[in-house]
């Protein structure tokens, strides 16, 4: 079984999830996508396949998103690809594949919901928010709480 993270290092979300997949066992393939991007087609699939709209994969925080005028209404599909494909600090991450499906981990428990396996134990995030029980199950969360 393989389990693919497309992972930023200097990013917490992206540190948090690769640290949920470990804690289910698995060693995932790491893709440090700003040293090694996709290819756009790739690009293309891994969007086609988490059933967003390109756009949804956009980042902007960090990025020269404003500058590019990337929040243009009128772009279409394709012109945002060329704009991540010439800079991939615009793909939002982390992206992870799994034989259950392909996902933008955010927030970081996201991962949850597409990981074959269980988390082996207790996990909580760098800023200290248990996720995940003892037990190995996902904690619930209270809305608004």
């Amino acid at each position: 079984m393989t389990v693919t993270i497309f992972h930023n290092p200097a990013c917490g979300t992206s540190r948090n999830v690769l640290a949920l997949i470990r804690n289910s066992g698995e060693e995932p393939e790491v893709v440090e996508y700003l040293k090694t991007p996709p290819t756009r087609e790739g690009m293309a699939d891994l969007i086609r396949r988490m059933g967003v709209p390109v756009r949804a994969v956009l980042r902007e925080k960090g990025t020269p998103y404003a500058e590019l005028g990337l929040g243009d209404p009128s772009l279409t599909d394709d012109a945002l690809l060329d704009a991540m494909m010439a800079h991939p600090i615009l793909i939002n991450r982390p992206i992870v594949v799994t034989p259950l499906g392909v996902r933008l981990c955010r927030p970081s428990e996201a991962v949850l919901d597409i990981l074959p396996n269980p988390q082996r134990g207790a996990f909580s995030k760098e800023d200290g928010e248990a996720v995940v029980g003892t037990d190995g199950q996902r904690i619930a969360r209270v809305p608004g709480a």
